[in-house]
């Protein structure tokens, strides 16, 4: 019998294979880096996935660490957020939870080693200044010409700045690298500016700020991180993360390693273009479903699980794509066919009074709750006189393939029995208010009658003297464009069709038991799950995906 080749390993678990078993580390650090400026989006659960995957694979550890450089942009709300994500998605950092902020006091004692050194110099240049003199990929940059002062100087300028004698932006300090090297990253690069604000968490204690770059490198060797994994966009500034390690005193030295981030068609990843949604009330906030942000597809009901096997299905790779958020979408499908509960609701009810049924009667039927699932057992669901269907599963002129209810026409209603409808009741303007039908008793349960007769639909329903009423939020996607942010301004391919609020919904008497975080199964609609806002006097579930890829249909037809 042969035995079927393990599965391949991307490209960066290879790479610690190769370090452990060579000695070089005898363990595995990996750290999740985020900057507290915005909520987390699903690019980052990718990441997230990929760091604490790893870690929880080799039996090593992940840190979070926030880099809180920029006291502008950065909040407490932020921090939490991010926290609340990477729990969710079903990760923990245990007591390996830093900041950038804790080093401050280290980053500067470096950054005065630096001068020291002779590898780094206060500039008076201003911001405009210095990016006309950093040349481009034909030209090389021009030396500032305070490029070099002396060592006594740098070193009394950068005491000032620490001390505030000085106005945002009138200095910055910056590395002595080379003006003419290839990689503009490396031409002299600025490594703190004069920013007074206060920050988050160290107050007014500091007014001048290290940039990213001075930054993640050596808060990865103060962690002893072995793998510092990012994405492609770094993969320019590695040298300069490996100049800071080469010429600072680090205690250890970390390998930083890129990979692809993840890309979704029909939405925005930049924080700045998902903030300015937010800002300008194209969205209810960070977390509106519609978002793709981890609390937006979370309170639009993904489950956890779909994200993490999303993030493994598309895998780890250094070539640029584009996911197809389809893919996503049946992603969530699978879990939510395995784990959603069915319950029936009615969308845009009509209503169907049952003739020949007793007024007063009420009876109950038992409906699966997963078939997937069948030990799960049934629930019990009432029946009476009057119910309420779909409209669209009502016409009074059907076309020739229409097989759901129609006058004339017998079909079952789930679970219950054969109706036959036999009148329509309309309103003065022709409206139809009322549907007019006959059971057949011998179809209890749903089953086929004695004399074989069978029917060629079955539809849901919900018994109006039980029925709850309901809000349902109808999502779509946010954009009409595969890429909205290719060309011109992203704004203009919103999609006005992105929320429908159905006010009149009608939902079985079960679905009131429903919580916070649980996505279930709305029969024939798709999966639905209750939303912040949702009450015990007036219930709001959001949907969160079709039981089918709708969207592609309509394009496809359009």
């Amino acid at each position: 019998m042969s035995v079927p080749p393990p599965p391949s390993k991307d490209f960066i678990r290879e790479i610690i294979d190769e370090d452990l078993a060579s000695g070089k580390h005898d363990s595995t650090v990996t750290r999740f880096p985020p900057e507290p400026n915005g909520y987390l989006h699903i690019g980052h659960a990718k990441s997230i996935c990929l760091n604490f995957g790893i870690a929880e694979e080799y039996g090593g550890r992940c840190h979070l660490r926030f880099d809180d450089t920029n006291p502008t942009k950065e909040d407490v709300e932020y921090v939490d957020s991010i926290k609340e994500d990477i729990q969710w998605l079903g990760f923990d950092w245990g007591d390996h939870i830093y900041f950038a902020s804790d080093y401050f006091s280290k980053l500067y004692d470096w950054a005065v080693h630096l001068i020291k050194e002779g590898l780094a110099y206060v500039d008076d240049q201003s911001a405009e200044e210095m990016r006309e003199n950093r040349g481009d990929l034909q030209t090389p940059g021009v030396e500032s010409p305070f490029r070099n002062r002396t060592e006594e100087e740098n070193l009394d300028l950068f005491e000032k700045m620490k001390r505030g004698e000085f106005k945002d932006g009138e200095k910055v300090l910056r590395a002595k690298i080379d003006m003419a090297h290839p990689n503009l990253n490396m031409r002299d690069p600025v490594l703190y500016r004069i920013v007074h604000a206060e920050h988050h968490r160290t107050g007014d204690e500091w007014c001048i700020y290290p940039m990213y770059d001075f930054t993640h490198g050596q808060s990865d060797a103060l962690e002893y991180v072995t793998h510092s994994l990012c994405t492609l966009e770094f993969e320019n500034h590695r040298p300069l993360y490996e100049w800071f390690l080469d010429n600072l005193p680090v205690p250890s030295r970390p390998r930083q390693i890129e990979f692809s981030r993840l890309s979704l068609n029909y939405t925005v990843m930049s924080k700045r273009k998902l903030l300015q949604l937010v800002q300008e009330n194209y969205v209810s906030g960070w977390d509106d479903p519609r978002m793709p942000t981890v609390s937006g597809i979370r309170r639009r009901g993904y489950p956890a699980e779909a994200i993490r096997n999303f993030c493994k299905t598309i895998g780890i790779t250094k070539y640029k794509s584009t996911n197809d958020i389809a893919l996503l979408e049946n992603s969530v499908r699978e879990v939510l066919n395995r784990t959603a509960s069915r319950f029936m609701a009615v969308l845009d009810p009509i209503k169907v009074i049952v003739t020949n049924y007793p007024e007063d009667q009420v009876e109950e039927f038992d409906a699966v709750i997963n078939p997937e699932y069948p030990e799960l057992g049934t629930r019990k669901v009432p029946f009476s006189r009057e119910l309420y269907i779909e409209r669209d599963d009502f016409m009074e002129d059907p076309p020739k393939k229409f097989f759901r209810l129609s006058p004339g026409k017998e079909v079952r209603f789930r679970c219950a029995y054969f109706l036959k409808c036999n009148e329509v009741v309309k309103d003065d303007e022709g409206n139809i208010t009322e549907i007019h039908c006959t059971y057949d008793p011998e179809t209890r349960g749903g089953e086929n009658p004695p004399d074989g007769r069978k029917v060629k639909a079955t539809i849901h329903w919900v018994s109006a003297a039980h029925a709850i009423d309901a809000e349902v939020r109808l999502y779509d996607r946010l954009f009409q464009h595969e890429a909205p942010d290719k060309d011109g301004d992203f704004l203009q391919h919103l999609n006005p069709e992105s929320l429908s609020v159905l006010s009149n919904a009608k939902l079985e008497p079960n679905l009131g038991k429903v919580e916070l975080g649980e996505t279930v199964q709305f029969e024939r609609l798709g999966y639905f799950c209750p939303d912040l806002d949702t009450s015990v006097e007036k219930p709001v579930f959001n949907r969160t995906v079709g039981l089918r890829d709708s969207w592609a249909k309509a394009q496809k037809k359009k």
